[in-house]
């Protein structure tokens, strides 16, 4: 038998907050003549209101108690009233609360500045669904908006379905005037999709299901963009997001590849397209430890060297300098190479060829695997490491060949046998 006592402790909670005993933090709000003073505990904070928390740890103000002071200028104190009560008890009386009609603004400035850190808040909540499209909007347009764009898209959706109870609930099912349905209720929440952010995998996975619902010229300027991204469009091009990554505390690590090809920022790039994320890592907050297993000027470039180090190691990345250019090539193989395998195909959905940016080279390309039963091949006698066969492999002594086939697209401008400086192979593990 569970017994719930969460009202008495919301109660005491809040005589918490009433009595101000033990406090450590002031919270000044408000303007003279109308301002007041909230004797608070960054304790609760730290578990409650991270937006608070981090405003306490950023305050500088100490009284001659040694207490801390945030000042709050543009709340006024009957809507931070609100917002510490809520705070602490969890719960929010409105009943003898004025409208808040000259400090909405201010109040949904704060309230926009906690969804944008921590938006499960909002999107995960069950009342999302019911959350006014203006406040919607007002989230959405945020470039410090912590969710991917996938993500955002997919809450979109979901809001902007649930706001039509007649339309089908199997997207298979809908006609050319459910697609106009939706399009309606999101004409304000469409234009501050991040779709040229949208990796091309999500792309096809959940805009294409709903490509009826865009102006045509958008559409064709989404797909134009993301097959080639070099040549320009007519659409507005949004920024990224300014993603905080905290995927990892930091706690003084500071990450080092030891490499002669690749740098800390390309190992990152590396890491973001493994977990499929559609921001990169920070340099410092890479989840994956990269450790150097073969190196072609220190262990030999011959085929035997990349089997004798290599041979049935898991989640390895190879890299290649191209000879008198500033290519950088690569590619990574979550199951590894089997001499045991000799001559055959192994099957992957997640190993994927790349090319870096690198000095002239202004853009980086990403070409996932399309056909998984030809992902990998196995054959020690004549290659080292071969991803899709003829797609990218190595052939003769430094010597690579590439057609980009069993993948999305070329990584190198011409096909064929090219020659490299050096080459690296990593394997890689999570930290």
């Amino acid at each position: 038998m569970t017994l719930n006592f969460y009202e008495n402790l919301s109660n005491d909670y809040v005589k918490l907050l009433e009595n101000g005993n033990e406090h450590n933090i002031i919270i000044e709000v408000g303007e003279p003549p109308v301002m007041q003073t909230f004797k608070v505990h960054s304790t609760v904070l730290c578990y409650r209101c991270l937006y608070l928390y981090d405003e306490f740890k950023k305050s500088t103000i100490n009284n001659d108690d040694n207490i801390r002071i945030i000042q709050k200028p543009q709340i006024s104190a009957k809507v931070f009233n609100v917002i510490i009560k809520y705070i602490y008890g969890a719960t929010v009386n409105l009943e003898k609360v004025e409208t808040f009609q000259t400090d909405f603004k201010a109040l949904q400035n704060f309230c926009d500045d906690i969804i944008a850190k921590h938006p499960s808040l909002i999107f995960e909540s069950n009342d999302f669904n019911t959350l006014p499209e203006a406040a919607l909007v007002s989230i959405i347009q945020r470039d410090d908006l912590q969710l991917e764009e996938s993500k955002i898209w997919d809450y979109l959706i979901q809001w902007g379905t649930t706001q039509n109870k007649t339309l089908p609930s199997n997207f298979n099912d809908w006609i050319e005037k459910d697609f106009q349905i939706l399009r309606n209720t999101l004409q304000q929440c469409l234009p501050h999709i991040r779709y040229f952010q949208i990796s091309n995998e999500n792309i096809i996975e959940k805009l294409v299901p709903f490509q009826q619902i865009f102006d045509k010229t958008l559409w064709v300027d989404i797909l134009k963009y993301s097959m080639t991204p070099d040549k320009p469009i007519t659409s507005t091009i949004l920024p990224p997001r300014k993603i905080v990554t905290n995927q990892l505390p930091n706690r003084g690590y500071t990450f080092q590849i030891t490499s002669l090809i690749i740098t800390n920022e390309h190992v990152a790039e590396i890491a973001s397209w493994i977990d499929k994320k559609e921001v990169t890592y920070d340099v410092n907050n890479n989840p994956y430890e990269f450790n150097l297993i073969l190196r072609g000027s220190r262990d030999g470039f011959g085929r035997d060297v990349f089997w004798n180090l290599c041979n049935q190691k898991t989640n390895l990345v190879v890299v290649v300098k191209v000879k008198d250019t500033d290519e950088i090539l690569g590619g990574y193989n979550p199951i590894g190479w089997n001499s045991n395998l000799y001559g055959k195909y192994s099957t992957t959905n997640d190993s994927f060829i790349f090319s870096l940016k690198n000095r002239n080279i202004k853009n980086h390309i990403l070409s996932r695997v399309k056909n998984a039963s030809v992902a990998i091949y196995n054959r020690s006698d004549y290659y080292g490491p071969n991803f899709g066969g003829s797609g990218f492999r190595m052939n003769e002594n430094r010597s690579f060949y590439g057609s980009g086939c069993g993948y999305e697209k070329l990584i190198k401008e011409t096909t064929g046998q090219f020659s490299i400086d050096d080459y690296e192979v990593f394997q890689i593990k999570k930290r």
